[in-house]
């Protein structure tokens, strides 16, 4: 084998950038039957903030405070969106920059409050006229127990605390803040159906 063909070889063994970040989302196919048939269920998708739109980080100086939300996880919560399935954020800060992306993203549901979060879902799950067996709920820390605890299907990310991936049935390859979100959203749209018709659409 000549040296040219070897480094070609080796070329064609190297995944591109894209191929390894869709790598990281598994085919509905490859999920256990039970996770699987709760993605399919889910009518209405709620997370966290801070820690799950956001890496966790926030940044203050003369009044303002600044977060860094990740573009491919609002995408992917409009998507969600056409497809039918309702979004909302349950924060236990609150923040006029959460204020401010959850109006960009024409986000249905906002709770922004140090009260129980439990609560404030089960007002959400009301309003949408939606169970908390219909519920995706994505939270990492301990004021996401009670709701993790109860939703259908229960979600959190690769830096969340032990408690929360205890109760998890799905923890993301990604940390919060770097297309967490989008990981889950993408299993929904495949599971449901959604996600062939989406590429095709967007590939017209």
């Amino acid at each position: 084998m000549s040296r040219r063909q070897k480094v070609e070889g080796r070329r064609s063994r190297v995944e591109s950038p894209i191929a390894r970040r869709s790598s990281l989302v598994p085919r509905p196919s490859l999920l256990a039957p039970s996770l699987a048939a709760k993605f399919r269920r889910v009518r209405l998708f709620l997370c966290d903030v801070d820690g799950i739109l956001t890496n966790a980080s926030v940044v203050m100086g003369g009044g303002t405070e600044y977060k860094v939300f990740n573009v491919q996880d609002g995408l992917g919560l409009r998507l969600l969106q056409r497809c039918g399935i309702q979004v909302g954020w349950v924060s236990a800060r609150p923040s006029i920059a959460t204020q401010q992306r959850a109006d960009d993203l024409k986000i249905e549901f906002l709770h922004q409050s140090s009260s129980s979060k439990v609560a404030a879902v089960e007002e959400i799950l009301r309003q949408a006229r939606a169970s908390w067996a219909q519920l995706c709920y994505m939270g990492d820390d301990i004021v996401d127990l009670g709701v993790l605890k109860r939703a259908g299907a229960a979600v959190t990310v690769a830096n969340a605390i032990p408690e929360a991936k205890a109760l998890a049935d799905y923890v993301t390859s990604a940390e919060g803040g770097h297309g967490a979100v989008r990981e889950v959203v993408t299993l929904i749209l495949r599971a449901q159906g959604h996600w062939e018709r989406l590429v095709a659409e967007y590939s017209a």
